[in-house]
């Protein structure tokens, strides 16, 4: 009974002494009291308290501001350690709070709770220098074009003096020692709430005046104009981030992953990608910082290494360029918005299917096509996985008819990893096709083949002589049966079916520059030269495996 007694006083002791220390843990040493003991207003102290920004519209209870307290509603004038207010953005942070742009565990008071940086928390705080990545949490940037247009798009902007008036992202609109330029509208989210279509004509109206304008203002080509549309569209007062969509777009991502619904399924659908529970990543296999965005950078620069077994080929990007894949796909999250906070931009997208890059054929190229093909159309390998061919290649476009192409893209290759883009599951619409391979002409500057006086199906050579010619000379890189291999499959049913006769025999008979097809009538050391009639041979015998016209 003794002993019962002294147990009870020794475990009611040990309870108050575990509470006070809790309580003197809450009340008194807790870091955010410090900080704000610290700090003053006008010389004063400021009273020591939880302060929170809360919004109930938004979801959010956010804590942030017990540490960082310069940044809360009223606060901006408080001073001392380590505060400051925040830079000016476009939403006011009072409102919105800290982990709607920022990620963090908005409800906690300690430093390493807040920024989500503990076990088992799936949302941490976005990486220092990649808060703008956060915006993508509710705004959808639209008709980003690849980062070649938008370089060229800025430039027109800068060029023609348009900073003169107009403040973009920061920059311009102030006048000159020589009184030249004006003060205009600031430009910088434009891309979001739109601007008057006529503003050209209202400036030549302008500048036919006496004044200021005359010297301010002159007429600007077409095509200038279109670039400064390119560009306008993009101003959502988040550079950085359209800078890394443009990245993006040029990388051939959506040739694999979808992004709102646009592009192909080879990959993982990477709409939110940027809530990916760290907690949930595998990273057995990367080496540097065991983050989020850590796994993003490494999964970019080699994929087979970080997830074994994977299919993507490592894209030939500059570190930079990591960078900004890395970012973008941070920015790739989702916040269920409601009501009046629901940006017009995602609106567009969501509600009325605008899209969120441009239409021009460089932009789709990069966007759908240039991680297999390569950025100029190139091609692509890598270790293990099979050749995509340069469909840029200017033997091939020399004898490719562009019903072929279009039909290759629509049908895409069945066996092969070239999928259909004309089925109406990858965002790519039918007019998109002929501006696809229009850009495919430019870019190897080879004009579309004339008009074959031939019928589609003319040769009419000996079966048996093919086979044995195919067998011995062309087995080898496609395939015993015209599977395909180092070479194209010749059996496929959307090539028999488009490639004309013509097509077959000219391109055995000049071959594919750069490419381990050789001109069989050309006279080569280690190989047969070709007659015309055994090339038509070999013809007769590849279109067994197609169907009958």
């Amino acid at each position: 009974m003794q002993q019962t007694k002294w147990l009870l006083l020794g475990s009611s002791l040990g309870a108050l002494a575990l509470l006070a220390t809790a309580a003197l843990q809450e009340n008194v040493f807790r870091e955010w009291r410090r900080i704000q003991a610290e700090a003053h207003a006008a010389d004063a102290p400021i009273p020591v308290h939880l302060r929170q920004v809360v919004n109930t519209s938004l979801g959010i209870a956010d804590r942030c501001v017990s540490c960082h307290v310069a940044m809360g509603p009223g606060d901006q004038e408080v001073a001392g350690p380590g505060m400051a207010a925040h830079p000016p953005v476009v939403h006011d942070p009072g409102e919105y709070g800290c982990t709607t742009c920022h990620g963090g565990q908005g409800r906690a008071t300690d430093k390493a709770d807040a920024h989500g940086t503990v076990p088992f928390w799936p949302g941490p705080m976005l990486p220092r220098g990649m808060s703008e990545a956060g915006c993508g949490t509710c705004h959808t940037a639209i008709a980003v074009p690849q980062m070649e247009g938008l370089r060229r798009a800025r430039v027109a902007f800068t060029r023609l003096d348009c900073l003169s008036c107009h403040r973009v992202d920061g920059r311009g609109g102030t006048l000159r020692p020589d009184l030249g330029g004006m003060q205009g509208p600031d430009l910088s989210r434009v891309g979001t709430g739109g601007y008057d279509s006529k503003w050209y004509d209202s400036h030549l109206k302008k500048s036919s005046a006496p004044g200021p304008w005359r010297s301010a203002f002159g007429s600007i080509s077409e095509s200038d104009r279109a670039l400064l549309a390119t560009y306008l569209a993009t101003r959502v007062a988040a550079p950085r981030l359209v800078e890394a969509k443009s990245v993006f777009h040029a990388t051939g991502c959506l040739g694999c992953h979808k992004v709102s619904g646009v592009g192909g399924d080879d990959g993982p659908d990477l709409t939110r990608a940027g809530e990916k529970d760290p907690g949930r990543a595998d990273f057995a296999a990367v080496s540097g910082p065991r983050t989020l965005a850590g796994w993003f950078d490494e999964h970019v620069r080699a994929p087979a290494a970080v997830v074994a077994g994977s299919l993507m080929p490592a894209p030939p990007v500059s570190a930079a360029e990591v960078e900004a894949l890395t970012f973008y796909t941070l920015s790739l999250r989702r916040r269920d918005i409601a009501g009046s906070y629901l940006p017009r931009d995602r609106m567009r997208v969501a509600r009325f299917g605008e899209r969120e890059f441009t239409s021009d054929g460089a932009t789709l190229f990069g966007a759908f096509c240039s991680g297999c093909h390569g950025r100029a159309g190139q091609g692509h390998r890598s270790p293990g996985l099979p050749t995509f061919p340069s469909v840029a290649n200017p033997d091939f476009l020399a004898v490719a008819p562009d019903a072929l192409i279009a039909e290759t893209i629509r049908r895409g290759r069945p066996g092969r990893r070239m999928r259909a883009w004309g089925d109406g599951s990858t965002g790519l619409r039918d007019e998109d096709v002929p501006v696809l391979v229009s850009h495919l002409r430019s870019l190897a500057g080879v004009p579309a083949p004339v008009v074959d006086p031939q019928p589609p199906r003319w040769v009419n050579g000996d079966r048996a002589e093919g086979e044995r010619l195919f067998s011995m000379i062309c087995a080898g890189c496609h395939g015993a049966r015209g599977e395909g291999g180092e070479g194209l499959a010749l059996n496929n049913p959307v090539l028999q079916q488009f490639a004309t006769d013509t097509y077959f025999v000219e391109t055995i008979s000049r071959g594919r520059r750069g490419t381990a097809m050789a001109a069989f009538t050309e006279p080569a050391p280690t190989r047969p030269t070709l007659s015309r009639q055994e090339i038509e041979s070999i013809v007769t015998f590849i279109r067994t495996w197609g169907v009958t016209p």
